[in-house]
């Protein structure tokens, strides 16, 4: 496999790499530091012939010398730091350092040395991204590394939420008094019942809930504007309940921890935070229809007498603003627009912007944006690129069976309908998105700044004919069926079942030991149903409560006394023209006589005992 390998040498006063002088480098897993020093410099003076016979030394990029594999005390092997970090071999890089830049370097104010994973700071952070600028190939998946080296992955902050109020869980999290940043986060969902789905989240939930929190937040009254253009606008309640600093810190928890960034924000209030000159607002993205009115006329006016009707009779708003002045030209109608909308989008909300922007310095991330501007924008900016079935396809890796076996027959077959479904997606003629199958494997429905960790895989199933997924694994699971149609079709409904529709429908397997309510035919969710009560057992081989003729939900029908259990194996009571549902029908009052003709209360399982139940 191949790795990056560069130089990096004293400028000033820390040690930097040079641009320009990364190569890669084929190595094998399990190779040592020693090993890996002398290929690596073998591989520079080939392409470098001004490089001297050293000594050198193997630097990580934070200029650490290479000795124990980062954050262990574990002696240095490339596959164990590879595990370690959690990138794939090619986003590896390490440096070459020559001996006098090490050991000057060491001897001066920055101290070198290997430290683990937990002792990085926020200043740590800024001190790397300031000595890895954009001149040496950082990349945003980098960027977001670095920064999330001050997480604590030995602690976590829990959150406990349900998908039908995530705002609501979110703030509890948030605001709980042993909640940190930099502790790992540990997220449980709750069924509609209040049911917790008892599991470790080990990154599946997590980036899930990151998803939907950041879908909600867009539309929280502290962003005002279009969709895709928001920015922010006073509100005093917000301010009251300090959702300014909460919003920017969930904006920096979902983008560090490995969520998604907001992909909301207008790009001027991204520029103004990341210290940009760049101002391009345009008066669409005025919400007020009165003002938004008012600007129009003046940018449209003809003349310079026209010009000067209009600024007039808008006086009293653009005094307000400071934008009132003495016109002399026609041209100035532009620098009044431009005016007035950097005072309403940026300066009459500053002092709301300058709170979000400390809840959005949690993990660095603030102090990463001045530095990386040009990278980072895109991640809180509104991005017009859509997610494409070609991208899809090539970030699934198919898990494949020996070549030349039967298996691997069906799983080329399988992986031809996969393509053909993910175009069909794309193209609309399916009835879900590229977006909603990648929300499905993931929890994530756009890739997210910090790249996909572990590496997104396809695996294939034979014994249900609905597809599963392990968001924890990142792995989709297909079903190997006889034909496209059938396939198609499956695909639908196992991920519109999903979460993001109804979470109790098939299709859905969150990936947790023993945790599986995805099994075909398997249907709690219907309207008036509540399986919570005591005594009621659905889950026995044989119940199917969802075929036609079966309506639980009637005014009068109680299922759910103590003892009642029609539960178990064979016993079936929703056959075609069978309704005990009606207005009125309590089959537990005294006199009731349900010996009628074709009704049978002898299968296994029914206990028709009740007291006062008459059936004779």
């Amino acid at each position: 496999m191949n790795i990056n390998i560069g130089l990096m040498q004293r400028i000033g006063v820390n040690l930097k790499p040079v641009r320009g002088k990364t190569l890669p480098l084929s190595t094998m897993p399990e190779v040592a530091a020693a090993d890996l020093l002398k290929q690596a410099v073998q591989k520079l003076k080939t392409f470098n012939k001004d490089m001297d016979d050293g000594p050198y030394h193997l630097l990580f990029p934070d200029g650490s010398e290479v000795v124990f594999v980062l954050g262990t005390e574990k002696p240095f092997l490339l596959s164990e730091y590879k595990k370690e970090i959690g990138k794939p071999y090619a986003r590896i890089t390490l440096f070459v350092c020559p001996y006098e830049h090490f050991k000057e370097d060491s001897d001066s104010e920055v101290i070198v040395r290997t430290r683990r994973s937990v002792e990085f700071s926020e200043a740590d952070t800024v001190t790397l991204l300031c000595n890895c600028r954009k001149d040496s190939g950082i990349t945003v998946p980098d960027i977001i590394y670095d920064l999330s080296q001050s997480i604590d992955h030995g602690r976590v902050s829990r959150f406990n939420v349900c998908r039908s109020d995530v705002w609501d869980g979110a703030l509890r999290g948030f605001k709980r008094s042993t909640f940190s940043e930099k502790c790992d986060l540990l997220v449980r969902f709750t069924d509609d019942a209040g049911v917790s789905e008892e599991a470790v989240d080990t990154g599946g939930p997590k980036r899930e809930f990151l998803t939907l929190l950041m879908s909600h937040l867009k539309h929280r009254p502290i962003f005002s504007a279009p969709e895709g253009h928001r920015y922010i606008s006073y509100n005093a309640k917000a301010v009251w309940e300090d959702e300014y600093f909460l919003a920017g810190k969930m904006i920096a928890v979902s983008v560090v921890h490995g969520g998604p960034g907001p992909h909301f924000l207008s790009e001027d209030l991204v520029h103004f935070l990341a210290g940009q000159p760049t101002f391009k607002a345009t008066i669409d993205l005025i919400t007020d229809e009165d003002i938004g009115q008012a600007l129009r006329q003046i940018e449209s006016a003809a003349s310079l007498e026209d010009l000067q009707d209009c600024t007039l009779q808008h006086n009293s708003m653009l005094q307000t603003a400071g934008c009132f002045r003495c016109v002399k030209s026609l041209e100035d109608k532009m620098t009044i627009v431009s005016d007035f909308l950097r005072w309403f989008i940026i300066d009459r909300n500053i002092s709301v912007i300058d709170r979000f922007k400390e809840g959005l310095s949690a993990l660095g991330l603030y102090n990463a944006l001045q530095l990386y501007p040009a990278l980072l924008s895109p991640v809180l900016c509104h991005v017009e690129k859509q997610l494409t079935a070609e991208v899809l396809e090539n970030l699934f890796r198919p898990d494949l069976s020996p070549s030349g076996s039967n298996s691997r027959a069906k799983e080329g077959r399988t992986l031809g309908f996969w393509a053909d479904y993910l175009l069909d997606c794309q193209e609309g003629q399916t009835a879900v998105s590229v977006e909603e199958v990648l929300m499905f494997a993931t929890g994530l429905n756009s890739l997210p700044p910090s790249g996909l960790i572990p590496q997104p895989k396809l695996e294939f199933i034979e014994d249900s004919p609905y597809p599963m997924a392990n968001t924890c694994a990142n792995t989709m699971k297909l079903p190997q069926l006889d034909n496209f149609e059938l396939f198609r079709s499956n695909m639908d409904f196992g991920i519109q079942n999903a979460p993001g529709y109804n979470h109790s429908q098939p299709g859905f397997n969150h990936g947790q030991p023993g945790f599986n309510h995805s099994q075909p035919g398997f249907n709690h969710s219907q309207p008036g149903f509540n399986h919570s009560q005591p005594g009621f057992n659905h889950s026995q081989p044989g119940f199917n409560h969802s075929q036609p003729g079966f309506n639980p939900s009637q005014p009068g029908f109680n299922h759910s006394q103590p003892g009642f259990n029609h539960g178990q194996p064979g016993f079936n009571h929703s056959q075609l023209g069978f309704n005990h549902g009606q207005p009125g029908f309590n089959h537990s009052q005294p006199g009731y006589n349900h010996g009628q003709l074709g009704f049978n209360h002898s299968q296994p399982g029914f206990n028709h005992g009740q007291p006062g139940f008459n059936h004779s």
